[in-house]
């Protein structure tokens, strides 16, 4: 047999063949958050009445208070903007998500020309 008959009859014989079926995986489902996420912990202490510092946020989520600080920066004010509260007690300094949303100046849709 030649080069280009010993191919042709592979071929004919993986033609046949059937392919395994893929299997679909299920969408995730988004509408329920994740409980035990560390932003959803964190969100919770912050709406405590009696709030969260951030060494109490370092301790429950491992972090260290640098990135609980950007956290709070990037996440819960930026991203979500919630409102973020801090007041001062005992020489502790308490953070608290407020009523209401904060509206963001720079962020407003008409821009003066």
């Amino acid at each position: 047999m030649s080069k280009s008959t010993n191919k042709r009859s592979i071929t004919k014989s993986n033609a046949g063949a059937k392919k395994p079926q893929q299997q679909i995986a299920p969408a995730p489902e988004t509408s329920r958050p994740n409980r035990s996420s560390k932003q959803s912990r964190i969100l919770a202490m912050l709406q405590s009445p009696t709030g969260a510092t951030i060494a109490a946020i370092a301790k429950a989520t491992g972090w260290q208070q640098h990135s609980v600080r950007g956290f709070l920066a990037g996440v819960v004010r930026k991203r979500l903007n919630l409102k973020l509260i801090s007041k001062r007690v005992d020489d502790h300094r308490i953070y608290q998500i407020g009523n209401g949303v904060t509206p963001d100046p720079r962020k407003s849709k008409s821009r003066a020309a």
